[in-house]
């Protein structure tokens, strides 16, 4: 198998080519622009989603072939056998933050996380419309692209509790969520689609604190596992509100239960505060 910063420089590759892709639909120059919007459970999924999906797919099968690694996207995931024995799994998500997409906000972003044994060792988030990339591999930083070349980045620190900002989503809302938002000592928010493009905010010290509460659904793997190292690497953390890590490539897709990502300064007491204000409110 090649090494890792072989095949990040593959996954970078093709995670350009992916952005050109998005952004010729998204600026309506693609050679059919017909973003045919359907929805899946109540989610909407574009010709854009489906094209740029098997895009990515099919430049990482020829690149590295099967042998030695399974390949989750969320548009083909009900199709794809779960191939539990590869130790290597990629997670992608070929776009994130559909809704952000449609509506034009410019909050989308592609995900692709190369997994192994439950936890992400290599990662990229490109967000087109600032015609960046961010990636990481465990243990070897983070650093933002552009087409001149890349640097490292690293979250803020040194802020009071009281004077960090969350950002939240603009769409996946609930009571219980709007509660905890609204108690929690860091009142600064600001609103932004894809959990990609979320984090990027804390990375580029925008924002400080992303907060996410399953309902009736919860993120799956592909809109995390990329984010989550992209964000530890740069110095963050990404925990259950209980401190445990996430896992991925479990017996199930959904990241259930309170998650916070920081930039890692009162993490805990983020996360201890959040478990307190969800026992309130159901109380």
């Amino acid at each position: 198998m090649k090494d890792l910063q072989e095949i990040l420089a593959i996954a970078r590759q093709i995670s350009w080519g992916a952005s050109d892709i998005l952004r010729s639909y998204y600026r309506g120059t693609a050679k059919d622009p017909n973003l045919d919007v359907q929805y899946k459970q109540n989610e909407p999924v574009t010709v854009a989603d489906v094209a740029v999906s098997k895009y990515i797919l099919d430049q990482l099968q020829t690149a590295l072939g099967h042998e030695d690694f399974a390949y989750i996207s969320e548009e083909t995931y009900e199709s794809e056998l779960r191939q539990k024995s590869s130790q290597w799994v990629w997670i992608i998500d070929p776009l994130d933050g559909t809704r952000d997409f449609i509506g034009k906000t410019g909050d989308y972003a592609i995900h692709i996380a190369l997994v192994k044994d439950k936890r992400p060792v290599l990662a990229v988030v490109a967000v087109p419309e600032a015609e960046k990339l961010y990636f990481a591999t465990k243990g070897g930083g983070t650093f933002v692209e552009t087409r001149d070349g890349f640097v490292p980045i690293l979250v803020s620190s040194g802020k009071p509790v009281e004077d960090l900002t969350v950002v939240a989503s603009r769409s996946h809302r609930n009571e219980s969520l709007d509660y905890l938002l609204k108690n929690l000592p860091c009142q600064n928010q600001k609103y932004v689609g894809s959990v990609g493009c979320k984090i990027v905010t804390i990375l580029e010290q925008q924002a400080d604190v992303y907060v996410s509460l399953s309902g009736k659904s919860a993120p799956k793997d592909w809109d995390i596992a990329a984010p989550e190292l992209i964000l530890t690497e740069a110095g963050g953390k990404f925990t259950h509100f209980d401190g445990s890590l996430l896992e991925y490539n479990t017996d199930d897709i959904n990241q259930w239960g309170g998650l916070l990502a920081s930039n890692g300064q009162h993490h805990q007491l983020l996360c201890e505060t959040s478990e307190k204000l969800l026992t309130q409110f159901a109380g």
